[in-house]
């Protein structure tokens, strides 16, 4: 058995839900969930039979039961069942992919019609997904659920398919769709209906005069909202518009009916105030005072002061950047636009060139530490950092010892390796020059071909590799239970531990141990230094030795004379009653570990399975010495499955299973035992 690491260690709560519990309501209201809600009824039964204990709407079906039942709702831990459904807009359809994932039974259903069928009591998750065509239009689903007996789980989902070669469906033209223009604003505010297809990923907005082709005026993003606000020209012309939704294959719907905004016209802006401009090797950025009624703003250059001067682009915003030859001078001049389209007057501001930008610094610094070595990678900085590298720019990768990063103390690293074949990739450098077994702070900057060197990135704490293992763990102890045995030890004081390894052995005639390995032991999760070893606790003699590991794979083995060795005897818990297994009348099976104790049966023999008229199920009383019935009276002769819904954990349980004829005969004895274990 393995240990996780200590740092992933957390206590789970056992019994817990991850679809999100919207609202409840007692058995008895006729509870309606808003779709695309799940309405969910709980049943006390496997048959979704009498009033359900229970209405609730759901925003998922993704339930973890465990061995218990649903939260909030009291329900046995085993034969229950839960039933899902909405109703919702499916819009233009198309092809949906239903995904179940369950323990035990589930059964899905569209419009009444099974899709799915899972209906089968398991061991382990039983997985479906099924792909499918829904119509346009609104359409029920319906998820039947039942966990029977042991772990209980139930996850559905139905999700719209966006491949392109297979959704071929267009979405919906929306509806209701309304233009208000704003004199005051000269803004044109269009809203409209969502529509309800699942797979739509936004819509476009069309703008054009009458006697032109449609524009898309929405920009190159999809627009995720039923509304758009746009600047039309203010020439006082009437625009038209339409709305088309797009789904997630690309496909776009047929426009909307048309709609009509009718501009205004007006006086241009005031020229704007406080232009600067900020060269780089590659660009230059301008930026101003905004002006309060500009829409947009217009900028130009020339290479000479008089010009001509020539369009660069239009902005929203008080700012602008444009690739700009270096060391050059070049000449700006920027005017406002209103609403309207009406131009201002122009502001003027001359750049020489010269480079005095650093770049950014990079980001996302991450490592990989071996004994040998440590790869530090990062991602490149933003900006025009292609165009620095492209031509000449570089990086420089910074160590300092501890765990801070101290420019004072920093050596600049002789990578082994840098850089990377796409600058957009960032770099990569390994040191083969840091002290194993330490703490170093890694840095790196960016370098333009004018030098410009970036501030350092956030620093990045490494842990160096080693190649010695982690010393001898401390305050093993090994103590006996009825369920095995727990090994117990102390915390590695070391700080690069991964995990810890438990060896069982047996000690030999000749003195020595032969070391079985790490494979008869189980863990829990509330303690990360104990484990649960042995099978049944038959007073066996075992050696126990627990190494720690540290993230670099190093650790001692059970056999290094500096590992503690620990030597314990099992309980003995075998019942002084010897009982002969008689059994043949067909299958038994029941479980060993880990589980509540049961067991399953069928009765075949065509001879004297029909003289069958019950089963007794007793169990050995440590107290009593003696095997006791487990229940009043003789179980059903139709009963093919009983639990011991008493057991507690951390025992072992002995019983035997007899069939029984009418006049109290046995003719059929089935012995077993189960460690019913409390891991920790």
């Amino acid at each position: 058995m393995t240990r996780t690491r200590l740092s992933a260690l957390a206590a789970t709560a056992v019994l817990a839900t991850t679809g999100g519990l919207i609202t409840a309501s007692p058995a008895s209201a006729a509870l309606t969930c808003t779709s695309p809600l799940w309405r969910a009824q709980y049943f006390g039964n496997s048959t979704f039979s009498g009033t359900p204990k229970l209405t609730a709407c759901d925003s998922a079906i993704s339930e973890n039961y465990g061995y218990g039942d649903p939260a909030g709702v009291t329900l046995p831990k085993d034969n229950f069942s839960v039933r899902w459904s909405l109703t919702r807009d499916f819009g233009s359809g198309g092809p949906f992919r239903l995904s179940a994932a369950t323990q035990d039974g589930m059964r899905v259903y569209v419009d009444g019609v099974r899709k799915i069928d899972l209906w089968k009591n398991v061991s382990t998750t039983a997985r479906k997904t099924v792909d499918l065509t829904i119509a346009a239009g609104k359409h029920t689903i319906r998820v039947d659920y039942v966990a029977w007996t042991g772990l209980a789980n139930a996850a559905f989902t139905y999700t719209p398919r966006t491949e392109a070669a297979v959704d071929t469906v267009k979405p919906l033209a929306p509806t209701g769709f309304t233009a208000a223009y704003n004199r005051d604003t000269a803004k044109t505010t269009l809203r409209w209906a969502a529509n309800k297809e699942m797979d739509l990923a936004g819509y476009r907005v069309y703008r054009r005069l009458s006697a032109t082709s449609w524009a898309k005026v929405s920009g190159t993003a999809l627009l995720t909202t039923a509304s758009f606000v746009d600047a039309s020209p203010a020439t006082g012309q009437t625009f038209l518009y339409e709305v088309r939704a797009v789904d997630k294959a690309g496909r776009e719907s047929a426009g909307s009916p048309d709609v009509t905004a009718t501009t205004a016209d007006r006086t241009g802006p005031v020229p704007p105030t406080g232009l600067t401009v900020v060269s780089d090797a590659w660009w230059a950025a301008l930026n101003w005072q905004a002006v309060a009624d500009a829409a947009k703003y217009e900028v130009y250059a020339s290479s000479e002061a008089t010009g001509p001067f020539t369009l660069l682009g239009t902005t929203t915003t008080a700012s602008y950047r444009t690739d700009a030859p270096p060391n050059a001078p070049r000449y700006y001049r920027v005017r406002g636009v209103d609403t309207l389209g009406n131009p201002g007057a122009y502001a003027t501001v001359t750049g020489d060139g010269a480079d005095r930008t650093p770049p950014q610094p990079p980001t996302g610094l991450d490592s990989y530490a071996v004994p040998a070595s440590t790869s530090v990678n990062w991602t490149a900085p933003g900006g025009r950092w292609t165009e620095d590298w492209d031509n000449g720019g570089h990086y420089r990768v910074y160590r300092s010892p501890g765990k801070t990063f101290d420019p004072a103390a920093r050596t600049e690293v002789a990578c082994a390796e840098e850089g990377s074949n796409e600058a957009g990739n960032g770099g990569r450098c390994v040191d083969l020059d840091m002290a194993m077994n330490t703490y170093v702070t890694y840095a790196v900057t960016a370098v333009d071909p004018d030098g410009n060197e970036s501030a350092p990135s956030a620093p990045l704490v490494v842990r160096t590799g080693d190649t010695t293992a982690p010393g001898p763990v401390t305050g093993v102890n090994v103590t006996p239970r009825a369920d095995g045995m727990l090994v117990s030890w102390a915390p590695s004081p070391e700080d690069d531990i991964d995990e810890y390894v438990v060896w069982t052995g047996i000690r030999q005639t000749d003195d020595t141990i032969k070391w079985l390995g790490p494979d008869t032991c189980s863990e829990g999760t509330s303690n990360p230094l104990a484990i649960l070893c042995g099978n049944l606790p038959d007073s066996e003699r075992h050696a126990y030795a627990v190494m720690a590991k540290d993230r670099w794979g190093n650790t001692l083995h059970p056999s290094d004379p500096k590992v503690t060795v620990t030597e314990a005897t099992e309980l003995d818990v075998r019942p002084s009653v010897t009982v002969t297994r008689t059994w043949n009348l067909g299958t038994v099976s029941h479980n060993t570990t880990a589980t509540r104790p049961s067991v399953d049966w069928q009765c075949t023999d065509t001879t004297r399975c029909p003289t069958v008229t019950g089963y007794r199920v007793s169990w050995w009383n440590p107290v009593t010495k003696a095997y006791e019935p487990h229940h009043d009276g003789p179980l059903p002769a139709d009963t093919q499955t009983w639990t011991d819904t008493t057991a507690m954990k951390g025992n072992t349980y002995f019983y035997t299973l007899e069939a029984l004829t009418a006049d109290g005969a046995v003719i059929g004895t089935y012995p077993w035992h189960t460690i019913f274990q409390d891991r920790i």
